[in-house]
């Protein structure tokens, strides 16, 4: 299967949302990038994984405490994974070409790899986003049917209740296993990633051996094996639970679409900025301290629009893309609670499961 095409815009929204938002960063004469309390609250995060870390392995609490705290952590797993490496990968952390670099490494520290994550998130799933086959995100087979298009086995009618448990998954599975595939088979699904330098093996290996260290090796040795095995379990489920929530709220809905390309031409039906509105949807943006946790993420139409800039600037340009859309009549998706999002997620499985 080759990748899909877009279909030429038919309307110039394109156009005038992009020269709106250059317009409003011109006016502010602010940069596209992040800014002081982007850097703040990177440390904030950062300074709590380690100083958590630390009293963990070293100064071991009381089982009850641990677990606790092995749950903070894997919260914090989450939110460094959607604050700093987020948009260090992306290139908006910083305007500075090396301190992005290192905001995306920050992903190597935790297990898994950002050269990977780059044609996984910046090129598939940015450019095809639930294009069935293409964008990997879509991919749980064969425990989950997230799309209309996927086949359907007789487990799917029960993926509304057990979806929480393979959601929780995900950390490990991407950490211990899929970063490794995309390494021997050289493609993320059927796009192949880019030709790695002698220093991206490197990296890869050299990472992947520093993690084992930091969060098998030194715990082991410190805690004993169990207590070890349990910790780093709680640990990991959590943070795969959190990242996982946070992009199915995002694109597997009731409401988005999943656009299949047409046969002989292999075009997609809308131009690409259309396709990413109609497969994106933005929640709970009204809560504050909710947006400063996910980096932005619970504002994903405006992140996909404009990926290469930060996530402090999301609500700003939230409010042109909206007004944008209502000039066309694009539908904007977004469930203002949380609530509502998770629950249009249930359905969504439910509904495929039984399709």
């Amino acid at each position: 299967m080759a990748t899909p095409k877009f279909s030429r815009p038919k309307i110039n929204f394109n156009q005038v949302v992009k020269s709106r938002v250059s317009e409003y960063f011109k006016a502010q004469n602010i940069a596209r990038s992040g800014n002081s309390q982007l850097f703040i609250k990177a440390g904030i995060i950062l300074a709590s994984f380690l100083l958590l870390y630390i009293h963990l392995v070293f100064f071991t609490p009381h089982w009850i405490l641990g677990l606790f705290e092995c749950l903070i952590l894997g919260a914090l797993t989450a939110f460094i994974g959607f604050n700093v490496m987020h948009d260090g990968a992306h290139g908006s952390f910083s305007d500075r070409p090396w301190v992005n670099t290192l905001a995306g490494m920050s992903i190597n520290f935790l297990g898994a790899n950002v050269f990977m994550w780059k044609t996984k998130h910046n090129v598939v799933h940015h450019s095809f986003t639930n294009v069935d086959g293409v964008d990997d995100d879509l991919n749980a087979r064969p425990f989950l049917r997230l799309s209309p298009s996927q086949k359907k086995f007789k487990i799917h009618q029960f993926q509304h209740y057990y979806f929480i448990f393979t959601y929780s998954l995900l950390y490990l599975y991407w950490v211990f296993f899929t970063d490794y595939k995309k390494y021997v088979t050289g493609k993320v699904g059927i796009v192949p990633i880019q030709k790695m330098k002698l220093s991206d093996h490197i990296s890869f290996w050299g990472f992947k051996a520093l993690h084992l260290v930091l969060f098998v090796a030194i715990p082991i040795y410190m805690v004993g094996w169990v207590p070890w095995l349990i910790g780093f379990l709680v640990y990991g489920l959590f943070a795969g639970l959190v990242l996982t929530l946070v992009f199915q709220l995002a694109h597997s809905l009731e409401e988005t679409a999943f656009p299949v390309p047409e046969a002989v031409s292999n075009c997609l039906e809308d131009e690409w900025m259309i396709h990413q509105i109609r497969t994106t949807a933005n929640f709970a943006t009204g809560y504050k301290t909710l947006t400063w946790f996910l980096g932005g993420l619970n504002f994903q139409i405006e992140h996909h629009l404009f990926p290469k800039v930060s996530h402090i600037h999301y609500p700003a340009l939230s409010k042109i893309i909206k007004q944008t859309c209502k000039d066309y009549n694009i539908q904007y998706l977004e469930h203002r609670q949380l609530r509502r999002a998770f629950i249009s997620h249930f359905r969504h499985l439910k509904v495929l499961g039984n399709a």
